[in-house]
């Protein structure tokens, strides 16, 4: 199905927002002083920042979206989703690592149609990368067209993970601890991203929120990968709650969701 010039035109529109906070990003890191919210999660001055510098471009272009942050926020009530097209973006994810001087954080902002997710925009820092994609556009990985892996499971095969925020799910991460090689960068958008990329074989994890994932979850799902909720389905977003509750999930190429799910069940 053509892509409709709605659509186009905000992908072109979300390459440069993002591009244009890169100077920023890499200037301040590992110098920005932070700070701890109430949730226990930390923010920077350059988190504010990028928010209200890539929303500013892209509300004067298309006053008519709807645009959340993790950082700009009004309220904590839940806010419904009205708009054709809405954008969800995470300024820097993986705080924590940028403000210590650690490379694995990015910045992570997707666009949503009807509540689903159709384009992602990702700066891997650490890489100096762009990753970009949705449905039917494919996935790029800089320069380089990007699938997702598809050996089966194997002793080799690399795991995004987190461990559960929630200690009463370790049983869950048992199973999956004990059969693959894990690796822990505290970003889950670069989880997921990375899955997307052919990076990582599959990630799970137990701690995030939407935020997280709306810039990731259409690039793996243009490179044949799927994403799977275990607590509840999350799409389409009907709403943005600053207080949802975590989302617990999987993904991969169709194999290998099946495969973590099975290690998952207690």
């Amino acid at each position: 199905m053509p892509s409709s010039p709605e659509l186009v035109a905000r992908i072109a529109a979300a390459k440069g927002a993002v591009m244009a906070q890169t100077d920023l990003l890499h200037r301040e890191f590992g110098r920005a002083e932070s700070k701890w919210k109430s949730d226990g999660t930390r923010v920077t001055a350059v988190d504010i920042a990028i928010s209200e510098n890539i929303f500013r471009e892209l509300r004067a272009q298309f006053p008519d979206d709807q645009f959340f942050s993790e950082e700009l926020a009004d309220t904590d009530a839940p806010i419904p989703v009205t708009a054709r097209f809405c954008w969800v973006l995470d300024p820097i994810d993986g705080t924590n690592n940028f403000a210590l001087g650690i490379p694995h954080c990015a910045i992570s902002l997707g666009l949503m149609e009807a509540g689903q997710p159709v384009y992602g925009v990702v700066y891997d820092l650490g890489r100096r990368t762009l990753m970009q994609g949705g449905p039917g556009f494919g996935m790029w990985d800089g320069d380089r067209p990007a699938k997702v892996a598809t050996a089966p499971p194997h002793k080799e095969t690399l795991i995004g993970f987190h461990s559960p925020f929630d200690k009463t799910l370790m049983p869950m991460a048992s199973g999956v601890l004990s059969q693959f090689k894990i690796r822990g960068l505290g970003s889950a958008t670069l989880h997921l991203a990375y899955v997307a990329a052919g990076l990582l074989d599959g990630c799970v994890d137990y701690n995030v929120k939407i935020w997280d994932l709306a810039a990731a979850i259409p690039l793996v799902l243009a490179t044949g990968g799927e994403v799977h909720f275990l607590n509840g389905e999350q799409l389409p977003m009907r709403q943005f709650d600053l207080k949802m509750k975590r989302i617990i999930y999987v993904a991969g190429s169709p194999a290998m969701c099946t495969r973590l799910e099975q290690l998952m069940k207690m």
